[in-house]
């Protein structure tokens, strides 16, 4: 496992990280426990957790993900992992959370602070992020901006002199985006420039062979502005696995959860997935194997977060890190994304 640094900041992250948003839906206490262990026994430093979580959201289950997480930390030695959580933001329901989070602000931001730290056990959370912006983007599959859509929000000076606060405080280390436009992105900077903020040094969006829209607009900003990718979906919810190309398990995400196929259940996705399966077995790959390190081969990934629902699916998922793409594959790939660029943005 290698380590690379996150940003700006002086956090190295390992190359794969651990998403944790089955905690409490899809995996039991045990499972997580397991999952945590083999994880960290296999170099994985990095474990991402939101107060959300588990998905999907539902207010008996909302937090759990990091209580699991929490309940495994208490044995760990805690100053050797770099803890992740998200504060809610506003506009997508979720009104059992913290009352429904009607924006991204000093109240909100503070109050999702505490209740993550109560139930991870920690005295502190090493990267806070926004999941998603206070103010109206596009995002989760949708693609296209709407001004007719756009709304009130909390000004970006407001969210990060909250964060700068809880940098004093010793509850947070540093800030993070998630699901953020390039825009945002330079918003953020600008505010943290002109007023002496924290500036925030990562962002977590989607990643994958069927989503590479973070190429254009983001990796140039990110490039410029110091800030590392931790790439979410890097199996495109498990489409890039192949499972869907065949009859898929009963236990699979977009089976027990078909509401979340609506990202990627778009023209051309299945050619397009089908394609680099293909490409993965003529060069004796498992067609996770080919996607995970695709997403790791990208010179502006900090870490790729895998998710898994079973410990064998998390294994094989870790052995990604011994495969290495040729200049050939990368070739053979691009060449697919030419065929079908972005099916599943």
């Amino acid at each position: 496992m290698q380590y690379r640094k996150l940003g700006s900041s002086d956090l190295a992250v390992s190359e794969i990280g651990l998403g944790t948003m089955t905690f409490g839906e899809q995996n039991s206490l045990d499972e997580a426990r397991r999952q945590l262990d083999h994880a960290v026994a296999q170099g994985v430093n990095f474990i991402d957790a939101a107060e959300m979580y588990p998905v999907p959201g539902r207010p008996e289950t909302q937090g759990r993900t990091e209580e699991y997480v929490g309940d495994w930390l208490k044995g760990q030695p805690r100053d050797r992992l770099i803890i992740a959580s998200k504060v809610t933001g506003p506009a997508r329901g979720f009104d059992w959370i913290r009352g429904g989070p009607r924006a991204v602000d000093r109240r909100n931001i503070e109050e999702a602070v505490h209740g993550s730290l109560r139930r991870l056990g920690t005295d502190y959370i090493d990267l806070y992020q926004i999941h998603w912006p206070d103010r109206y983007v596009p995002m989760f599959g949708q693609s296209a901006y709407d001004a007719a859509l756009e709304r009130p929000c909390t000004p970006i000076q407001e969210q990060l002199e909250t964060m700068a606060d809880l940098i004093r405080a010793g509850k947070i280390r540093y800030v993070g985006l998630s699901n953020e436009t390039p825009w945002g992105v330079s918003a953020f900077v600008k505010v943290a420039e002109q007023m002496d903020l924290p500036r925030v040094i990562s962002i977590q969006n989607a990643y994958n062979l069927i989503n590479r829209s973070f190429e254009s607009g983001l990796a140039e900003t990110c490039r410029h502005e110091g800030l590392g990718l931790l790439a979410y979906s890097p199996l495109a919810f498990g489409l890039l696995s192949g499972k869907y190309l065949r009859e898929p398990p009963a236990s699979a995400r977009l089976t027990c959860f078909p509401e979340f196929g609506g990202r990627y259940r778009k023209p051309n996705v299945d050619e397009a997935v089908a394609a680099y399966a293909a490409l993965a077995e003529r060069l004796g790959l498992a067609p996770a194997a080919l996607a995970l390190s695709f997403v790791r081969s990208r010179w502006f990934v900090s870490s790729t977060i895998i998710g898994a629902t079973c410990l064998d699916q998390l294994a094989a998922n870790l052995d990604s890190v011994r495969v290495t793409l040729d200049a050939e594959t990368l070739a053979a790939i691009d060449a697919i994304h030419a065929r079908y660029p972005n099916p599943a943005p």
